[in-house]
């Protein structure tokens, strides 16, 4: 049985632009000066560097790649589709980030909603079907009725603990698919928190493209990480292999595991609640296996999401026949999906291709022509999807958002509700930039910042889940 698309899954967030190729950014050369340094070119470091230029401030924007977009990457050449090796769908369809992608011709509609879920080799019942969407209201229900209490817990505890046959996919649906994390792992305070997602949007050319779209006319050095940050009351001092630059402000967009992974140094060192904040929101694992697959094997429509009633972690989702191509992409996350990826990418395509057999048969191996997989845990610049808090974490996310003197952290970990998504990330940027334009004295007598948006009261249904 087909399902709608808001009964179903949630979804992960993510941008991005072919390796090595800088769309239409300005490949700089290094300053010896600047009023803001902005480190990291993903989403929200084009936000942040985007709004500085528009107050008329010099900015440069270093980049440790050779890219733009981060987290977000759309390869246009492997497949006959757009393939997001990140993040996928937009959720806030009044962002500036929409009306700009719309107006520079790119094309944001409603994501897919043809949505199954297979048992075995049969597609699932209504009565199974409505099994599910049922234990699904039932277990995001008993989320929100934990995160009233005065203690934080982890979403795993809260559970029902009658879920039947359909166990594997509650957990799976919301807390690795949804997060990048098992629910063990997720705080249910900020999982409360988190906006109505269930309602996507998703940009035909590729989230990548998107991004990569909006960095053009920014100035960029790539290929040049920032290593160490000199900062005290008054202004900073950021060193790259290329030199110094001197700056009144700067904005770090790092995500959270790099910021805890001591790379990039500090002198002196960022304060420890900073750090220990950091520390709470760990990325989680999202990782897409794609696979061209020739003549239509499994039967399915464009754009159609197959999930299973799984028995355990060892479980994918499915997006078929991306834009009406040969493209399917299974995704793989949380902790299974971390073990997978830690053994490489042809362990990856061996598991996706075993699931498929289990769920349509082994003749699909057959139609496999092409395959490729993502594996954000070990890209060096990242270390992983998108953030998800622990539990007692969540007061985390407006830790991060508080300046250190001339220092301003900003990406999706410093959103409060669209965490881990392209949309907390983009506003996230543009925030930093507001709060290091007043400090610079660049913004004089303005407006009090808009206050962030506030979540949308949950459906029962099951939330759609970044990527991520």
């Amino acid at each position: 049985m087909t399902m709608s698309r808001r009964s179903f899954l949630s979804a992960t967030a993510a941008l991005a632009t072919m390796p090595g190729w800088h769309g239409g950014a300005r490949a700089a050369a290094l300053p010896r000066e600047a009023d803001i340094v902005v480190i990291g070119a993903g989403t929200a470091g084009v936000a942040a560097a985007r709004r500085i230029q528009a107050a008329d401030r010099k900015v440069i924007v270093l980049e440790a790649g050779d890219r733009i977009g981060g987290r977000c990457i759309t390869d246009i050449t492997a497949f006959d589709a757009p393939f997001d090796r990140g993040a996928r769908w937009l959720y806030n369809p009044d962002s500036s980030m929409v009306r700009l992608a719309r107006a520079a011709g790119l094309e944001i509609s409603p994501a897919p909603t043809g949505q199954k879920i297979r048992i075995g080799r049969r597609n699932a019942r209504a009565g199974e079907v409505e099994e599910l969407l049922a234990n699904l209201v039932r277990a995001n229900r008993a989320i929100d009725d934990a995160a009233r209490g005065r203690l934080d817990m982890a979403c795993a505890s809260a559970l029902p603990k009658d879920l039947g046959d359909w166990a594997g996919t509650v957990e799976f649906l919301l807390g690795a698919n949804a997060a990048g994390k098992d629910l063990r792992e997720l705080s249910v305070y900020d999982k409360v928190r988190a906006q109505d997602r269930s309602a996507a949007l998703a940009c035909r050319q590729g989230l990548g493209t998107l991004i990569a779209k909006l960095g053009e006319g920014l100035p960029v050095a790539f290929a040049t990480p920032a290593t160490r940050i000199v900062w005290s009351g008054r202004d900073v001092g950021v060193e790259t292999p290329a030199g110094k630059i001197a700056a009144r402000a700067a904005i770090v967009t790092v995500s959270s595991n790099v910021l805890t992974a001591g790379v990039l140094k500090f002198a002196p060192d960022l304060p420890k609640r900073t750090l220990d904040a950091a520390s709470k929101l760990g990325l989680g694992s999202y990782d897409h296996i794609a696979l061209a697959l020739t003549g239509n094997p499994l039967g399915l429509a464009r754009d159609d999401v197959v999930a299973e009633q799984s028995k355990d972690a060892r479980t994918a989702l499915m997006i078929a026949n991306v834009g009406g191509s040969s493209l399917c992409s299974i995704d793989v996350a949380g902790s299974f999906g971390r073990d997978l990826s830690a053994q490489g990418e042809a362990a990856m395509v061996a598991f996706a291709g075993e699931w498929l057999a289990k769920l349509f048969g082994s003749d699909v191996a057959k139609t496999v022509k092409k395959s490729a997989a993502t594996r954000w845990n070990s890209a060096p610049f990242v270390l992983g999807a998108m953030s998800a808090a622990s539990p007692g974490g969540q007061p985390s996310r407006k830790i991060l958002m508080e300046p250190a003197g001339p220092l301003f952290l900003a990406g999706e970990a410093a959103h409060e509700t669209l965490w881990g998504t392209v949309d907390g990330a983009w506003e996230s940027g543009e925030r930093a930039a507001e709060a290091a334009l007043r400090r610079i004295g660049a913004i004089r007598d303005a407006e009090p910042a808009a206050p962030e948006r506030q979540p949308k009261k949950r459906k029962s249904a099951a939330p759609r889940a970044p990527l991520n």
